[in-house]
């Protein structure tokens, strides 16, 4: 990240909403708790998350990737009254530090935490959701669109992360790993899928924000 790079994002993190306590807090904890802190949200990501679920409005939210929870506290934080989030995260080492922060945000009734492969668990919940959070294994996006689909209601969203990959999905070398070939293939999988309106957003390793037709 060059020094421009870095003094606009300083900027743009001094002209919005303060962080929330309990956030600031996460990051720091997962800074030194965690391996590869750079999968955290952040403050600026998971303030947009939030005021998405604030004009959106969802009753339901799936996310696929917890991580150490940032952006399920952030979305949660946008929430009406008796919306919910599931969120799934592979990890179990992690399942306490997140239960952790669930619980110190008051929010163990908003959030409902599954540990365990998004691939197995996604079935079995017997639900419709209004916005999807896909912030899982890059490998496995095409294969959570297809198990998210039919269970996002009409007119609802899917927000799939890191699609531009470290700008990898531009270099003219064939792509030689299973990460960045797999986000090729759902690039295009959802550029030609009719049923959907989509938009990728340049914002950090960028954002398909996908409406269901």
């Amino acid at each position: 990240m060059t020094n421009y790079s870095i003094d606009l994002e300083q900027y743009i993190l001094n002209h919005i909403e303060e962080e929330d306590g309990v956030l600031k807090e996460l990051n720091r904890q997962t800074h030194i708790q965690m391996l590869q802190p750079r999968m955290l949200s952040g403050h600026l990501q998971g303030q947009i998350l939030k005021m998405l679920c604030q004009m959106m409005n969802p009753s339901n939210v799936l996310e696929i990737g917890t991580f150490t929870g940032y952006s399920a506290i952030s979305m949660a934080k946008g929430l009406s009254e008796g919306a919910h989030i599931d969120t799934i995260e592979v990890n179990d080492e992690n399942e306490a530090f997140i239960q952790s922060f669930i619980d110190k945000a008051h929010l163990s009734d908003v959030i409902s935490l599954y540990i365990g492969s998004a691939i197995d668990v996604i079935p079995n919940l017997d639900k419709k959701y209004d916005l999807v959070f896909m912030d899982g294994d890059k490998r496995q996006y095409s294969n959570y669109y297809d198990l998210v689909f039919d269970k996002l209601n009409k007119g609802g969203y899917i927000l799939a992360d890191n699609v531009l990959w470290d700008g990898k999905v531009v270099d003219e070398l064939q792509p030689n790993d299973s990460y960045t070939r797999e986000i090729l293939a759902f690039n295009k999988k959802v550029k030609d899928d009719t049923r959907v309106e989509k938009v990728i957003l340049p914002f950090r390793d960028g954002i398909t924000l996908i409406r269901k037709k």
